[in-house]
């Protein structure tokens, strides 16, 4: 190999090497796609809405929402896990996926190896709610109501498997009461028929029942945070009302697909970090009952796999039967 050739030939593989880099560096430059399982107008479409447009100054580039309802949210789960890995789609991962890896049998996914875990963003309690003149005043009456009644109380949720409804069941484990689950598509449905009477009980984030409780269309009995809601300061929370260890927060983050290559998930780590501390981007989150939460990748991973050992807990000790 003469010299002309050897130094054509190094610098065609310089050229190969470098075009894999070349090609990370510079993402992104089209559209990024966010997905999402559940109804618009939800605690989950409504995060991420809130979201998209800060991330977007932020990334150079829009980011389209994209709802993809269906199995409390393990069908756009499925759809971002089968993506490419390239930065371009990315799910809006919802409180709700760590207790599905627990309900679920069979899921289009592995909830922790097809994920690349970028940061949590947001949280929020759980409030439980009713109608005005319904005879429950409080969580006590609840209880006591239920083992009155012949036929169990029945409490609306965002779908089978959800967190609203494995709290639900873990409550009624410790209150010992039968309740009879109705699954919806959405946290919004749930509340319609509640509003319409046609269920008792509602457990859902604060952000679509907020402004019903204030409006005193329905009526809060408690909040399964670790302290009382900001937003509703005057309801207490489930250890308050006499079950301790009943605590739980609805945390909601941003994943891709497994093989996100490391500068992209650094860049958009970054990118939700930075919009979490933005003040303007705080009150809109309180707006609708959430606190950011910005974490490394390591930690949220950390926390989805400890939160899906939680649910399984719960699943296996209430004995409740996994579809």
């Amino acid at each position: 190999m003469n010299e002309l050739t050897r130094r054509t030939v190094v610098a065609g593989l310089a050229t190969f090497t470098a075009v894999p880099a070349w090609a990370e560096a510079g993402w992104p430059s089209r559209p990024i796609t966010l997905v999402h399982g559940f109804p618009s107008g939800g605690p989950v479409d409504t995060l991420a809405r809130i979201l998209a447009e800060p991330l977007s100054h932020q990334l150079g580039q829009t980011v389209v929402i994209e709802a993809k309802p269906g199995a409390t949210g393990t069908t756009a789960a499925g759809l971002v896990a089968r993506a490419k890995a390239d930065g371009y789609t990315l799910l809006a991962m919802p409180g709700t996926f760590t207790a599905s890896a627990a309900m679920f049998r069979a899921l289009p996914y592995n909830p922790t190896a097809d994920f690349t875990f970028i940061s949590t963003t947001a949280e929020s309690p759980l409030v439980l709610v009713t109608y005005p003149d319904n005879e429950i005043q409080t969580l006590a009456d609840v209880v006591r109501i239920a083992r009155l009644r012949e036929a169990p109380l029945q409490y609306g949720t965002a779908g089978i498997g959800s967190v609203q409804h494995l709290s639900m069941e873990l409550f009624a484990k410790k209150a010992n009461i039968r309740l009879q689950h109705i699954p919806y598509r959405g946290g919004l449905a749930a509340i319609t028929d509640l509003l319409g009477k046609r269920v008792d009980l509602v457990l859902d984030p604060p952000t679509v029942p907020v402004q019903f409780i204030k409006d005193k269309k329905l009526r809060a009995l408690a909040v399964t945070g670790a302290g009382r809601f900001f937003g509703l300061p005057e309801i207490p929370t489930m250890v308050e009302s006499g079950f301790p260890g009943l605590v739980v927060a609805a945390r909601q983050g941003i994943a891709a697909p497994a093989g996100l290559p490391a500068d992209i998930v650094g860049k958009l780590n970054r990118a939700v970090a930075t919009i979490l501390s933005d003040p303007l981007l705080v009150e809109k989150l309180k707006k609708i009952g959430s606190v950011p939460k910005p974490s490394s990748p390591d930690e949220y991973k950390t926390r989805v796999i400890a939160d899906i050992a939680q649910w399984r807990s719960v699943v296996e000790d209430a004995h409740i039967a996994r579809i």
